[in-house]
C-alpha cells in the first residue's frame, strides 16, 4: 500500500511538472508585441468606437401602423458601428480573446466563414491589427458587401448560394483541416466570445437607455449570439423580460444573415429552447418594413432589420394591443441599408424612372 502510495505522489508530481511544461508553451505562444498592438488600438484606433450604439424610439412609425399608444418600439442602431454592423461587436471580443490565449499571432491567417456583416467586422479590425483574413462567403451576398470586404483586403472564398451560410461553415472546416497550423478560426457559430460581447455590452447599453424598461426584447437569429449574450443578461435584470427570436419563413430567402433553424445547421453556441418565442417573418414583409422605417422615421435600415420590425409589429397587435400597461419593444437593427442598394431591397419605380432620365456624357 505504502508503495502504490509513493507512485500515485511522484505520478502527481510528474503529471504537475507536464502541466507547468505546457502552461510555459502557451505561454510562449502569445505574442506580445500584437497585444501591445491589439490594446493600443483599442484606445486609439477605429475599433476605440465599437458599441454605444443609439436607441430610437419609433413613434411615428407607431402611428402609422395604427399602433396604441400604451406601446413604445425602440431600435437600436448597430449600423453605427464603425464597421456598419452588429457583428463589430462579437468580432472584436472573438479577436482579443484569440490574441490574449495566444491563439491568434501575427505569423496567422484569420480564418471564418460569414454571410458578409462578421466578414467586414473581421476585415476592419484585422486592417487596424496588420493581420491577414481569409473569409468563406456565398457567391450571393450583396456585391455592396463584397466590394468592402476586397477594399479592407480580405481574401474571399466564395461558396454555392445554394447552400447559404451552411455551405460556407463546411468549406472553412475543410480549408482548417488541411492546415490548421496556418490558420486562427474563430468559428463565430461555436465561439463563446460571440455571445458574450452581447452579454457584456449591448444588454447594459438598452438596460441604461431605456431606463431599465423593457417588456420584449426581439432579434434576429443568425448565430445565435445577439440572442443568447443579449437576451440572457436583460433576464438577469429582470426575469420577466420576453426574448424574441425572429427567423425567416422560407427556407431560401432574401434575408442575408438569418436563418431559418427549421432548415439550417444550428449553430452550437444557439440553444433553440432560450426564447421565449419565434416569429417567422417574410422577405417580402420585411422589405416592406425597412422601407417604411426609412420612409417615416428617416432611418435607413437592411432588409434583417425589416424583419425584426415586422415582428415587433406582430408582437405589438398579438400579444399587447389595448393593454392598460405600458409595454416597451426593443427591437435589434443589425446593420444599414447601404449595404443592399444592388438587390431587391431598394427596387423602386421612382429611382428607375429617375435613371431613365440621366444622360451619360463621355
Amino acid at each position: 500500500m505504502k508503495d502504490e502510495g509513493t507512485r500515485e505522489v511522484k505520478a502527481r508530481k510528474r503529471s504537475k511538472h507536464k502541466d507547468n511544461e505546457n502552461s510555459g508553451i502557451e505561454e510562449q505562444k502569445v505574442d506580445e508585441e500584437l497585444i501591445k498592438r491589439f490594446d493600443e488600438a483599442k484606445k486609439y484606433s477605429v475599433i476605440s468606437k465599437i458599441g454605444n450604439t443609439p436607441l430610437i424610439r419609433l413613434d411615428r412609425l407607431r402611428s402609422y401602423l395604427g399602433l396604441p399608444e400604451n406601446i413604445t418600439i425602440w431600435g437600436k442602431l448597430e449600423g453605427f458601428n464603425p464597421g456598419g454592423s452588429v457583428k463589430d461587436r462579437p468580432a472584436l471580443f472573438m479577436i482579443e480573446d484569440g490574441i490574449r490565449k495566444g491563439k491568434l499571432t501575427r505569423d496567422k491567417i484569420v480564418l471564418d466563414s460569414t454571410s458578409g456583416n462578421t466578414g467586414i467586422a473581421y476585415a476592419m479590425i484585422c486592417a487596424v491589427l496588420g493581420l491577414k483574413l481569409k473569409l468563406c462567403i456565398p457567391s450571393n451576398a450583396s456585391f455592396e458587401r463584397l466590394k468592402i470586404l476586397t477594399i479592407f483586403g480580405a481574401e474571399l472564398v466564395l461558396t454555392n448560394p445554394l447552400e447559404g451560410s451552411d455551405g460556407a461553415m463546411n468549406e472553412c472546416a475543410k480549408i482548417y483541416e488541411k492546415n490548421p497550423d496556418l490558420y486562427f478560426k474563430p468559428d463565430q457559430y461555436s465561439n463563446p466570445a460571440n455571445s458574450l460581447s452581447h452579454y457584456k455590452t449591448t444588454a447594459p447599453e438598452i438596460w441604461e437607455d431605456t431606463g431599465g424598461k423593457v417588456d420584449f426584447f426581439v432579434a434576429g437569429v443568425g448565430t445565435g449570439g445577439t440572442i443568447m449574450g443579449a437576451g440572457k443578461r436583460l433576464k438577469e435584470f429582470n426575469p420577466n423580460i420576453k426574448v424574441v427570436a425572429v427567423e425567416p419563413e422560407e427556407p431560401l430567402h432574401g434575408l442575408e444573415g438569418l436563418r431559418n433553424t427549421k432548415f439550417s445547421i444550428i449553430p452550437s453556441i444557439f440553444d433553440v429552447n432560450f426564447p421565449d418565442m419565434y416569429l417567422r417573418v417574410k422577405t417580402e414583409d420585411a422589405f416592406q418594413m425597412s422601407r417604411l422605417v426609412a420612409l417615416i422615421e428617416g432611418i435607413f435600415v437592411g432588409p434583417s432589420s425589416g424583419a425584426v420590425l415586422k415582428a415587433c409589429e406582430i408582437i405589438a397587435r398579438k400579444f399587447v394591443w389595448n393593454g392598460t400597461e405600458n409595454c416597451s419593444i426593443v427591437a435589434i437593427f443589425p446593420d444599414s441599408g447601404d449595404r443592399y442598394f444592388s438587390s431587391r431591397l431598394w427596387e423602386d419605380k421612382r429611382f428607375t424612372d429617375l435613371i431613365s432620365k440621366i444622360r451619360w456624357k463621355k
